[in-house]
């Protein structure tokens, strides 16, 4: 059995965005009863939230951003850039603390306290832009995650790999033009095509050409053409990158009776795909591997594919 991490603190329910809204705090609530359900826990490294140092997230994002949404939560507002974004005074102050959690969790991986982690945080970070915030999302948590690894470890080669149901378009447009971070995504489109990027010929730009790469599924595909993306599109990449850590945007969306997407992955099928993550991460960065909790929203579902999802990075 592996030495997992396990970051999870009620203060993330604290993000309040009103009783109708998807990215609920009923989705944090479903995750820890299904592993908790599964006698998990004894086995996890429990991580708490830890305030972060705000040079983290200005690696990534603008300080006027910044300082841009600190201002409407202080002010009262419920929404941010967009009617999708709803929030709630403390908004701010979570989406901080979410960020500290993922980087703590960093920290513990490369310090050899853990060996893998999955982090059930909220917000969700991957649509998050440098200076904009859209679907849900305020800061990008991996692409920060991913800033401090390099910054603070010297790792020299990250890998991203995001299978949540929409295109991750913040994390690629953070790193598009950065050879030392490869991204991945597979995702649905054209139908529930947002944010509407994410085309295969969008392969990175000047310097990282070649290190973005993306596998665009039409509706209705499901488990057997995300196996082969996974097995003809992103083996040969990361074999080819040689990351020395991997970074998952994990998004339980896609999942067939999710119905934020049309695509079809059965709970097998996200079984699948982790352990093929899992099994990269052996290979290439010495079993080092941070999950990141990105979307996700069929209540009912969430608590077995969270438990499946940390059965296996324990290697149980």
């Amino acid at each position: 059995m592996k030495k997992t991490g396990f970051l999870y603190d009620q203060q993330f329910l604290l993000h309040d965005t009103g009783r109708f809204h998807p990215e609920m705090a009923e989705r944090l609530q479903m995750i820890y009863k299904g592993i908790d359900q599964a006698d998990l826990l004894l086995h996890l490294t429990s991580i708490k939230a830890l305030p972060v140092d705000m040079k983290w997230i200005e690696a990534v994002h603008a300080k006027a951003y910044i300082r841009r949404f600190e201002e409407v939560c202080l002010a009262g507002y419920n929404t941010f850039d967009s009617q999708d974004n709803q929030m709630c005074r403390e908004t701010f102050e979570i989406a901080q603390l979410a960020v500290g959690g993922v980087i703590e969790t960093a920290r513990k991986i490369m310090a050899g306290e853990i060996q893998n982690a999955f982090c059930a945080v909220r917000p969700p970070g991957h649509h998050a832009e440098k200076d904009r915030a859209m679907g849900f999302c305020y800061f990008n948590n991996v692409a920060i995650s991913a800033k401090y690894l390099q910054q603070q470890w010297g790792i020299e080669r990250v890998c991203i790999i995001d299978y949540d149901v929409h295109h991750g378009n913040g994390t690629q447009h953070i790193f598009e033009k950065d050879p030392t971070v490869f991204y991945y995504s597979i995702h649905q489109h054209p139908s529930f095509a947002y944010p509407g990027t994410g085309r295969e010929f969008e392969q990175g730009v000047d310097d990282g050409l070649g290190f973005t790469k993306n596998s665009p599924a039409l509706p209705g595909q499901g488990d057997s053409v995300y196996k082969q993306f996974f097995e003809n599109d992103l083996r040969p990449a990361v074999e080819t990158f040689k990351p020395e850590m991997i970074i998952l945007s994990t998004g339980f969306d896609a999942h067939i009776d999710d119905e934020m997407s049309d695509i079809k992955v059965t709970t097998e099928g996200y079984s699948w795909m982790t352990r093929f993550v899992v099994e990269l991460a052996e290979k290439h960065a010495k079993g080092r591997l941070l999950s990141v909790l990105e979307g996700g929203y069929c209540l009912n579902r969430l608590p077995e594919l969270a438990a499946n999802h940390v059965k296996i990075l324990l290697d149980m």
